[in-house]
Order: structure tokens, then C-alpha cells, then sequence
């Protein structure tokens, strides 16, 4: 892909993939530590791929790559492993998830002197990642939310001298438009401007969705060279879309029946079947999240909703009206943070390799259309009955 992008994440991202290219030919390009903040999925994986495609061989990937959690593994351990040379791969890659973990409560004395004393002397044949994907920097970083804020500045101090940080902010319509027209001409396609508008717009701004429809778009036209705005709305608003709106509606309707059969109907659907299960739950997430918002903020129309959700956040202009709709069947905010609870337990099975994922989503779909239970007060004492 051609690195001709703008803006603050795409810039962030492009020098950082540039300088991971040097260090294949001069490791004194690399720095012993990376920060990756944002939660821009699309810019990580981008720089993901450039770090495992320099330094992770494919037949050597169990010896030199390692996915560590700061909520599972202590630092201490973190960078015990990061010293301690391969004998089968001459680099490591360390991979840090959870890296809020560090900034919970607890002056972490130990820890932060820990890491200083990692870094003071690095061990050169290997590369550590954090990854700080519990703040949102958006596309015009003077936006960013006051407690992001304070959170990266905590952050700053802590690591910024000893890692180099890397700004993965939201992508706005305009930078995800031309990321849109140049990936098209890459690959000897023209999009066309009303075609590109439509596909962001009707995608939210949201990078990794807008990645993949752009890709069906492309094999799409095949051979014909261009991408027009009937191709955007013949592939990308299709029955797929709709489906997950419906099964949202299913769900808030507490239609079990229908939400467990649009819910059979997505999976059948797919290409990848129930190895898609992580990706429905991620967009069920999302909407749940829209959802939550739209009742706070006591959204009524959806003249009203673009103002309510930021960029890069927005579903498609189709489903706004829709979605205002569901959202106003939950009574209380409870209510919806009971479903992400449910969500992200589901998830967190998943990532565990169940031995049959379709049946944690038939579960999940039945707990989320179903009346939660009563709130019981915490003072309350069982009663006897006695039953003749």
C-alpha cells in the first residue's frame, strides 16, 4: 500500500511501519520499546503485520514471538522474558496487552523502577510493544476526552523516555476517503468521489470495516476498472448489514425465537461460518455501545445522532432510525451495560477455544433476548415457606 496518507494516525503509523523497515537492514533504527496508544484497530493491525513480517519468520514464530497481559503476567515477568536471549530465533518479539494495568490504583513504585532499569540496558535482540488500547485519540487529538487525556500524559512520563509512542488516532471521513481512492489506484481501480462518500459514510468512518468492503468492491469489479457509487450500494448495504440490525432488533425486542434464527441465518451466511463468531461479537458490541449513548444522551431523531456520536463511531445513515428505536426499549442504562457485560464474557469464551463457538453465540443471543432477572436487595433474608 502506498504510504502518500494524511492525518495524524495514518502519519504516526507510516513512520513507525518506515522505521520498522530500516531496522531489517539496521537494527540501530529500532527502539527497544514501542507504545502503541489508540484504539484504532485498523492502524494496529497495519503495524502488527509490519512487526511480524521484519522480525517474526513464520517457521520460527514459537520461538520468537510472545503475547504477554499485564492483567495475566507481572512486568517483572514481562521483562524476564524480554532479557533472556532464544535459542532458536536470534530476535524476540514481545507483545504487552493491558498495559491500563500498570495506572490502576497503587503507586507501582517496584514496577515503573523495574522498567527503567530494563531500558537503561536494553537487551538489543529484542523488541517490546505495549499496548495501550484503553484511550481513544481522535482525529483532531484537541478533541481528546479530558481523562484520556490526564491518562496519556501519566503515561508520557512514565514510558515516553524510554519507548518511542506511536499515535493511533480515529481516522476522519476525509483521510478514510483517500485511503479509500489510493488503495483503489493501487490496484489499477478508480473510485469514484460519490462511491468513496457513500462507502465511509455508510460505514461509520470505521477503518477495519470500510478495509474489508473495499476489498469485496475490488474482486467486485474485477476487470472493469472502476468502483461506482450502484457497486457501494449493490455490495456494501447489503442483506449481511441489515441482517445485524435485525438481530439487534430481535434482541431488544426479546424475540428469542427470531434473534436465535437471524443469529443461525448470519452465521450460515458467512463465508468463514462460526470463525467469524469473534467478528459478529465485536459489531454487536459496537452497537450495544451506540445504543448506550443514544439513551444517555435521550436521542429522539436521528437529525440529532450525529451530533450524539463522534466520527469513526456512526452506524450507516440506513439503520439510525432503527437503532434510536431499539435503544429506547431499554429503561435504564443498566440495562444495556448488562448486555456488554454479556458481550464481553462471551468474547472472553471465545478467546478461550471453545469446542463448539456456535453454541456460546446461541447462548449469548438467548441471555441478551431475555428479561433480565429482578435486582434482589442486598438486605434481603430468604423467607420459609411451608407447603401443605
Amino acid at each position: 500500500m502506498s504510504t502518500q496518507r494524511s492525518g495524524v494516525g495514518f502519519a504516526a503509523t507510516d513512520r513507525f511501519v518506515a522505521e520498522v523497515a530500516a531496522a531489517t537492514a539496521n537494527p540501530a533504527a529500532l527502539k527497544p520499546g514501542y507504545v502503541l496508544v489508540g484504539d484504532e484497530i485498523f492502524l494496529y493491525e497495519r503495524c502488527r503485520r509490519a512487526v511480524l513480517q521484519a522480525f517474526v519468520p513464520e517457521e520460527l514464530r514459537d520461538f520468537c514471538l510472545s503475547e504477554m497481559d499485564l492483567a495475566q503476567n507481572s512486568i517483572f515477568e514481562i521483562l524476564d522474558r524480554a532479557r533472556t536471549p532464544s535459542l532458536m530465533a536470534p530476535f524476540q518479539v514481545v507483545f504487552v496487552r493491558n498495559l491500563k494495568q500498570l495506572y490502576t490504583r497503587g503507586a507501582k513504585k517496584d514496577e515503573f523502577a523495574e522498567i527503567d532499569r530494563y531500558f537503561r540496558s536494553p537487551n538489543p535482540q529484542a523488541l517490546i510493544l505495549f499496548i495501550a488500547d484503553h484511550l481513544r485519540i481522535p482525529a483532531d487529538p484537541r478533541r481528546m476526552d479530558m481523562d484520556d487525556k490526564n491518562k496519556f500524559e501519566r503515561l508520557r512520563e512514565t514510558l515516553g523516555d524510554h519507548c518511542s509512542i506511536v499515535e493511533l488516532a480515529r481516522v476522519d471521513d476525509t483521510d478514510a476517503m483517500r485511503w479509500v481512492a489510493s488503495t483503489a489506484q493501487e490496484q489499477a481501480t478508480r473510485m469514484d468521489p460519490d462511491a468513496a462518500r457513500e462507502l465511509v459514510d455508510a460505514l461509520g468512518s470505521d477503518m477495519m470495516l470500510i478495509a474489508s468492503e473495499l476489498e469485496k468492491l475490488l474482486l467486485y469489479t474485477y476487470g472493469r476498472g472502476r468502483i461506482t457509487l450502484g457497486d457501494v450500494e449493490t455490495m456494501v448495504l447489503s442483506a449481511k448489514q441489515r441482517s445485524l440490525y435485525e438481530l439487534t432488533d430481535a434482541i431488544s425486542s426479546k424475540d428469542r425465537p427470531r434473534a436465535l434464527a437471524l443469529l443461525h441465518g448470519l452465521l450460515n451466511s458467512s463465508e468463514a461460518g462460526e470463525e467469524a463468531a469473534i467478528g459478529h461479537l465485536y459489531m454487536l458490541a459496537r452497537t450495544f455501545r451506540q445504543m448506550l449513548v443514544i439513551l444517555e444522551k435521550n436521542v429522539r431523531d436521528s437529525r440529532a445522532i450525529w451530533q450524539a456520536l463522534w466520527q469513526g463511531f456512526r452506524m450507516p445513515p440506513f439503520a439510525a432510525d432503527d437503532l434510536i428505536r431499539q435503544a429506547r426499549r431499554y429503561k435504564s442504562r443498566r440495562d444495556l451495560t448488562r448486555a456488554l457485560r454479556l458481550i464481553a464474557r462471551a468474547d472472553l469464551e471465545l478467546r478461550s477455544s471453545p469446542p463448539d463457538k456456535r453454541l456460546v453465540l446461541e447462548r449469548l443471543i438467548y441471555d441478551l433476548a431475555s428479561e433480565p432477572r429482578p435486582y434482589a436487595p442486598a438486605y434481603a433474608s430468604p423467607q420459609l415457606t411451608f407447603e401443605g
